[in-house]
């Protein structure tokens, strides 16, 4: 089957599961009171988001791995001429490189959110906690890539030179890998925010390699904005935020492209650096820099509205997805 038909279906497919349990389940949700409790330190005009479910990210990694599978059964089960990744890596190390990280942070994230649903705790695990699980899972994920030979210790950059950091590769990396992924988490807090800027860096993975698993994402998060634009009907929870950020660490590790992580995730260093910057800034002297982080509640206190941060904010993404792209094209 040709590759791109592949790609189509599974997007499709993911894009009907999700709509389809959304449909069922955020009424579901809502009955049982399954809801977002929102914080005191938080933007107080958020309190009317109270009540709103929180596990749209269960969901919509549900409908991206049935359609994932879908996808390995067409691409691997049947004759058909394989993508310039499916050449590169075998089924085994597809599983480690593309799905391993983003499912065990994924886990993390249920975890802390289950404890702050169920277990009525409003900050779910403790920073510590979830520092000492993201660690292992990183070093778990870092020490079977190289197992199999999907990374060394070379980082390869797009204007053709490479340096060999030796054993301190892994050291940098696991620190990379950790800091993004709390970014993306960090991004989660406005309707519409953290889904656009991931699925804008879905698709110009999926331009740029055609796989089908970041085609059966790029389904499964359209089917979550559905429901998760302003005024959103569902959130993604912490599962949702660790998810995404260990899958698109993952997409450019799987593709021997880990200096592609500074474009794609600029929009999440900047959120992330924003609250560390707030939080030196005021431990040092006193003041704060932004009035309020993460960057994106700053700008909600200068009045914007949640639509035109996430337009400006997507905005940003796409431009440095489009340098990204350009970049990968010169590593080929």
């Amino acid at each position: 089957m040709n590759p791109l038909m592949i790609d189509a279906i599974c997007a499709l497919l993911a894009l009907v599961i999700g709509i389809v349990l959304y449909k069922i389940f955020i009424p579901v949700l809502r009955k049982v009171k399954l809801g977002q409790k929102i914080l005191e330190i938080g933007p107080s005009w958020h309190k009317s988001k109270e009540g709103t479910p929180n596990l749209g990210g269960v969901i919509f990694i549900f409908a991206f791995l049935v359609a994932s599978a879908a996808g390995f059964i067409l691409e691997y089960a049947l004759p058909n001429e394989n993508g310039a990744v499916a050449d590169r890596i075998g089924v085994t190390q597809l599983l480690i490189a593309v799905f391993l990280l983003p499912l065990l942070n994924g886990l993390i994230g249920f975890i802390d959110d289950y404890i702050k649903l169920f277990k009525k705790r409003n900050k779910g695990l403790s920073a510590t906690q979830k520092l000492v699980l993201q660690f292992l899972a990183a070093a778990l994920y870092l020490f079977l890539m190289a197992h199999v030979g999907l990374i060394d210790t070379v980082i390869t950059f797009p204007w053709g030179s490479a340096l060999d950091l030796g054993i301190f590769y892994y050291f940098l990396m696991l620190l990379i890998i950790v800091y993004i992924i709390n970014c993306a988490n960090l991004t989660d807090g406005i309707d519409g925010l953290a889904g656009s800027v991931a699925l804008i860096v879905c698709v110009m993975f999926f331009v740029s390699v055609h796989t089908f698993y970041s085609a059966s994402l790029v389904g499964a998060l359209v089917a979550f904005l559905i429901f998760n634009f302003h005024p959103a009907k569902i959130f993604m929870g912490d599962t949702g935020s660790l998810f995404l950020g260990g899958f698109i660490v993952s997409l450019a590790m799987a593709t021997g492209s880990e200096f592609i992580l500074l474009p794609v995730s600029v929009i999440w260093i900047i959120e992330g650096l924003s609250v560390v910057l707030q939080v030196a800034s005021f431990k040092l002297t006193g003041k704060r820099i932004f009035k309020m982080s993460p960057i994106h509640h700053h700008f909600e206190k200068c009045g914007w509205s949640e639509v035109k941060i996430v337009c400006v904010f997507s905005t940003v993404t796409a431009a440095f997805a489009a340098l990204a792209y350009y970049l990968i094209s010169l590593m080929r």
